[in-house]
């Protein structure tokens, strides 16, 4: 059943099956049904078009999908522009709560690039690259 944009399978519980919208999560579900009037237990394939109408009523008390991100991409983009901690962290792709990045953080750091030492194959190509630069170089 698609609900407000979002594809949602037929045999979910509607406790299981609001969570797909973005913003909508185990509390705010609870909070959701009540507000519908819906049995949190029923399947979502058993609700009739009174129920999925006060459910889309209901729905619109909520921050969700679109609106949230805009939100949440607004709420960064000031960070960033007013270069507070947050925001300079945003700017480099690092972590942004606190968390270590000696080891761990890959995902925001990106694959490991070594620095420092490097293996004698490769000192040995940039030697020899170095030299015939100043072979050129003396031509």
């Amino acid at each position: 059943m698609r609900i407000s944009g979002v594809d949602i399978p037929d045999n979910e519980r509607v406790q299981v099956g609001f969570t797909r919208f973005f913003g909508i999560g185990p509390n705010n579900v609870i909070a959701l049904a009540k507000k519908a009037k819906i049995d949190l237990n029923k399947r979502i394939k058993d609700l009739d078009r009174d129920e999925v109408s006060t459910l889309m009523k209901a729905l619109e008390t909520f921050k969700v999908e679109g609106d949230l991100k805009k939100e949440i991409r607004e709420n960064i983009d000031r960070l960033k522009a007013i270069h507070c901690y947050r925001g300079l962290r945003h700017i480099v792709s690092l972590p942004v709560r606190g968390q270590r990045t000696k080891t761990n953080s890959r995902i925001r750091k990106g694959k490991k690039k070594t620095v420092g030492s490097l293996t004698k194959e490769a000192w040995a190509k940039m030697e020899a690259q170095q030299k015939a630069a100043s072979v050129a170089k003396n031509k």
